[in-house]
């Protein structure tokens, strides 16, 4: 080993110095290690130095070397690395730790090597990337079920422009920079964001809203590209907590296919793999020994998991750091320690919460440990609380909506947490926070899930710190049980059913949070005085005062008594789902013409986007529902859930194409089934519409029959054979089976073919199933006499399968998505 590089591991088993906190300073801003929140608000004055030091003690992990006895300094630990063999690029390794401020601007990995000589650092980087080359847990298995199946390398069939549009849609722009060119919906500007396009730099600040208008600065990427493989970055993107438990990326909770869409966006420029230097086995094996060495001594186990090492430093309490000594690492540049690139303004941020550490002995409130949580975890990215943060002016754009309706920045943009723990019940928060607790399906943004740890104080810290009144409201009076519901349900009619949603119904072109369920989420003290004075706890809400100075606007229930009516819409809510609907509710269920198919599946001859303008819509009691399309012989769309409302249909000429009211919907290969071809080659028959159909494959429709329990098989016929097609759910799943009779002596023809599935992009699974990008797996059921393959055409691939010409012959397939 080199002396010099001997000297500095030993210099690095000392304990004097408080090794986690960088020597350097950053010549300028831009080259700072990169804490989100930090950036936003300490820069601006928002939070105070001390406040702004004790978040960078964590995030920068400094406590990791320096342990202290508030749980709120706790250091954000680096990755886990027992994979980062299968996961990361050698390469990428290699530079990151030459010179990880210039690989990855704002990382706040700290420089360990910057004071050996080159050729040593050489030799170090070289072991270290060996060392970690050789940590190669295999990525975990994904296993599907029928309704969610998982396709065999599904990290190779992301669409990098559905990526694109969930990468600007579900919430990863409120951290990360958006793609100039994605192109966001037009919405209407809220009061205060037209307000801020007309005042200069000196009326903003004169108006305290420069924190408003400012620009959000986005969490560096660094180049994924350089970085990432397909499938560890798809893998990481499904569950970013298994590599990174302590970090502060969240779980958007993706399916597989999501996940891979959204890396082959972020790679869309990979580049090509450099070639890997080989060396011989036993040279191989002495490098990694002394990779591994030196990743211990240099003290990477302080801040990263690797199974079978533990840490041997030796640490000084944060409380106990003398920052006066001249040779502490805040202030001397010659020690060799870990240095972070940090600025005049973090360090002197640090140095104050040093201090503050050492002279207060007591542990932090819980509301300095809530305001701590909510900054490192960057929850104000998007949530605004007590005047900070939420989205950024110029990110609010990217937020919206399932359907075209305006419903302002307040049904888009994520709720604000101020006094959020007075408002919501502890298990609901819990629920939130793990990802069950969705109540604004109208949304696009995701609520994402942070790591257990990080973010399981947070229910008990808002409800200590917000949580007044938590006891059933005095003023929540006492009555029959009976006239109170009755009556909240008439109050409901009059006011909340015109916006809200209720046990899903709602009235039409109504948008919002379901009411129903309300109890178990919301404080009853907060529902009492919301109602009362909604603006007071909701600024800038829409949500109008139906007791405008505490008196009700209607005074012919409950003799108008303010407190009654109060406690009878809680009392209600708290019982809808067995009690009667709202009147305008359940008149708007009768009359909408919606299908719901009990008893025996119901039929629907309409217009459809996907089905076209000879669409046969087929639901059916188990929530499984099809299209087909009558024209082009082939099934088109399925979907579960709710079935049609044939309103349109039936009444209204000119109608809108009908959409499916439930979802989970798939579309299903265009084109005709079955085809005669010259060869394995041929263009497959209605692809290109400038040729016309042969007459060997044009079909003719010859209606449906209905079996005993009402499901339909489709009748059609080609010149050579005729086709009953007999379409049925199981479980989750469609099943299809077709039945061929030749119409002809089979002499004249081999076989014919069979497209079982069609798609931009396909994975073959063995020779019987076959998936596609959006998830959907098409299934034979016994294996064909011989193998069908996929063919590459101009627009995607096609599964074909040849089938001998017989006199008559059964084939079944499977649809699950």
């Amino acid at each position: 080993m080199a002396r010099g590089q001997n000297c500095f591991l030993q210099h690095f088993a000392g304990t004097l110095l408080f090794a986690a906190v960088t020597t350097g300073v950053a010549a300028a801003e831009d080259n700072s290690a990169f804490v989100a929140a930090f950036d936003r608000f300490a820069r601006h004055s928002e939070i105070d130095a001390l406040t702004a030091g004790r978040l960078l003690i964590g995030e920068l992990g400094c406590t990791a070397c320096h342990p202290s006895d508030d749980a709120s300094l706790n250091p954000r630990r680096g990755p886990r690395l027992d994979g980062v063999g299968n996961q990361l690029h050698p390469n990428w390794i290699a530079r990151f730790i030459s010179s990880p401020g210039k690989v990855k601007p704002g990382t706040t990995m700290p420089a360990l090597l910057d004071d050996l000589s080159p050729q040593t650092k050489a030799d170090s980087i070289q072991s270290l990337v060996a060392f970690l080359r050789s940590l190669r847990d295999p990525f975990p298995e994904i296993k599907g079920t029928a309704a969610y199946p998982v396709p065999v390398d599904f990290w190779t069939l992301g669409d990098p422009e559905q990526g694109r549009q969930l990468y600007h849609q579900i919430g990863c722009v409120a951290c990360h920079a958006p793609d100039d060119t994605y192109e966001t919906p037009i919405h209407s500007s809220a009061p205060l964001d037209a307000a801020l396009a007309q005042l200069d730099p000196q009326q903003l600040k004169e108006a305290g809203l420069l924190s408003s208008a400012r620009r959000v600065k986005s969490i560096p990427l660094g180049n994924p590209a350089e970085k990432y493989t397909q499938q560890s970055l798809t893998f990481f993107l499904l569950d970013p907590h298994r590599i990174r438990p302590g970090g502060r990326m969240p779980n958007f909770q993706l399916n597989v296919i999501e996940a891979a869409n959204i890396a082959a966006w972020l790679l869309r420029k990979q580049p090509a793999s450099a070639a890997e230097i080989t060396t011989t086995e036993a040279a191989e094996r002495a490098t990694v020994n002394q990779g591994r060495l030196l990743f211990v001594k240099l003290g990477c186990a302080d801040c990263h998991n690797v199974a079978g090492i533990r840490s041997l430093r030796q640490t000084t309490l944060l409380k106990n750091l003398d920052l006066d000594n001249k040779t502490n690492c805040l202030d001397s540049r010659g020690y060799r320690l870990p240095r972070f690139s940090l600025d005049t303004q973090q360090l002197s941020a640090i140095r104050t919460a040093i201090k503050h550490v050492k002279s207060q002995e007591q542990s932090s409130s819980a509301l300095n440990r809530l305001e701590l949580r909510l900054l490192s975890l960057n929850c104000l990215a998007c949530h605004e609380r007590n005047m900070l943060g939420g989205v950024g002016r110029y990110r609010k754009p990217y937020f919206e909506t399932s359907r075209p309706v305006d419903i302002g920045d307040e049904g888009r943009l994520p709720p604000p947490l101020t006094g959020v723990g007075r408002k919501l019940k502890p298990e609901w928060i819990a629920q939130v926070l793990q990802g069950k607790g969705k109540i604004r399906s109208h949304m696009k943004i995701r609520m994402p899930v942070f790591a257990g740890n990080n973010a399981k104080s947070l229910p008990a810290l808002f409800t200590e710190t917000d949580g007044e009144h938590q006891s059933p409201s005095a003023q929540m009076v006492s009555d029959d049980q009976a006239i109170l519901t009755e009556a909240g349900r008439q109050l409901l009619d009059i006011g909340c059913v015109q916006c809200h949603p209720l046990q899903g119904d709602s009235l039409p072109g109504v948008i919002g949070v379901d009411l129903h369920g309300l109890g178990a989420r919301l404080q009853p003290q907060w529902f009492h005085d919301f109602l009362l004075n909604p603006e007071t706890l909701k600024p800038r809400t829409r949500m109008p005062s139906f007791f405008p100075q505490g008196k009700s606007q209607n005074q012919t229930i409950l003799e108008g008594n303010t407190e009654r009516q109060i406690t009878a819409m809680w009392t209600y809510l708290n019982m809808a789902g067995s009690v009667p609907l709202p009147a305008k509710i359940a008149q708007a269920r009768a009359q909408n013409y919606e299908l719901t198919p009990a008893d025996r599946p119901l039929l629907l001859r309409t217009f459809m986007d996907h089905a076209g303008t000879h669409a046969i819509a087929v639901g059916f009691p188990q929530q499984v529902h099809f299209a087909f399309d009558s024209e082009q012989v082939r099934l088109a769309h399925a979907w579960r859930g709710r079935f049609l409302d044939a309103q349109g249909t039936w009444f209204v000429r000119f109608a809108p194409p009908a959409r499916p009211l439930g979802e989970n919907a798939v579309n299903l290969p265009t084109g005709s089934p079955f085809a005669i071809l010259k060869d394995s080659d041929s263009l497959w028959p209605g692809s290109d519409t400038r040729q016309s159909a042969s007459p060997l494959n044009t079909y003719q429709f010859r209606g449906y029959r209905l079996d005993t329990s009402g499901i339909p098989t489709f009748l059609y016929r080609t010149d050579y054979f005729d086709i009953e097609d007999y379409i049925k759910p199981e479980g989750r799943e469609l099943v299809r089976q077709f039945r061929l009779t030749a119409r002809v002596s089979p002499k004249p023809l081999e076989h014919i073919w069979l497209r079982a599935h069609q798609a931009k992009t396909l994975q073959l699974t063995g020779h019987t199933s076959c998936t596609d990008t959006n998830g959907l797996r098409v299934s034979v059921d016994a294996p064909p006499a011989q193998l069908g393959f996929v063919h590459c055409v101009k627009d995607g691939m096609e599964w074909r399968i040849p089938l001998p010409f017989e006199k008559q012959q059964l084939i079944k397939l499977r649809y699950q998505w």
